[in-house]
């Protein structure tokens, strides 16, 4: 079958013209990839906007002092956060069904080589402790085997996906450090209240790089 791209005839055992390196069978998951960019967006702006109203706490914690401080009103005044980390657990699990659908198929487009079998872009996320390390390696595999790169294109890709799985482990790790952080005293408020904001902080840019992973993927297996 002739190249839609070059015009070069592509032979039926093959799924990438030789010549210019354009899919031969074309799978068009566009849509699903634009699903999972926009949920990922959402996600991170729940976030930011999380961190911007956690933020405007410190300044009065921080003029507070022993005397003035009132343990009952911070700890009603930092409730609904805890709520919105819920909410955003939620929303992350959603959106991860509909990532591990797209890097499903992803994955099948790829043509290799990958250093793990298709079966961990699901099993990866769901196995204890392999989870912390197989779906960074599986994303990057897909990610830089989609296309034609150099070195630097493959380091700048590395980074990417090591910065958001980084953000990503610490966004959770501080949530559940701030849901069960305690106001009793004023030190355990300021302390909350910055675990809070660098939690958000780690979700939104964690959002924001996976954005990219998808955006970037997705317009190589164009």
């Amino acid at each position: 079958m002739p190249c839609a791209t070059c015009g070069d005839i592509i032979p039926t055992e093959v799924t990438r013209c030789p010549a210019c390196g354009a899919w031969a069978r074309r799978r068009d998951f566009r849509a699903v990839g634009v699903a999972v960019f926009m949920l990922l967006g959402f996600n991170a702006f729940i976030a930011l906007g999380s961190g911007i109203s956690l933020i405007r706490l410190i300044r009065p914690l921080h003029r507070a002092t022993h005397d003035t401080y009132d343990p009952a009103r911070t700890a009603e005044a930092l409730a609904p956060y805890t709520d919105v980390f819920v909410i955003c657990a939620v929303m992350a699990g959603v959106t991860g069904l509909l990532y591990l659908a797209w890097l499903w198929r992803a994955y099948g487009q790829s043509p290799g080589p990958h250093r793990h079998h298709r079966a961990w872009v699901l099993l990866g996320w769901f196995c204890p402790l392999v989870n912390l390390w197989v779906p960074p390696r599986i994303v990057y595999d897909v990610w830089v085997t989609s296309g034609r790169f150099r070195a630097p294109q493959r380091h700048a890709a590395a980074m990417i996906v090591t910065g958001w799985w980084t953000c990503a482990v610490l966004g959770v790790g501080l949530a559940k450090v701030f849901t069960l952080s305690s106001v009793h005293t004023l030190a355990e408020a300021r302390f909350a209240v910055h675990v809070g904001v660098a939690a958000t902080a780690c979700q939104a840019l964690a959002a924001a790089l996976c954005m990219a992973t998808v955006f970037e993927i997705t317009r190589e297996q164009r």
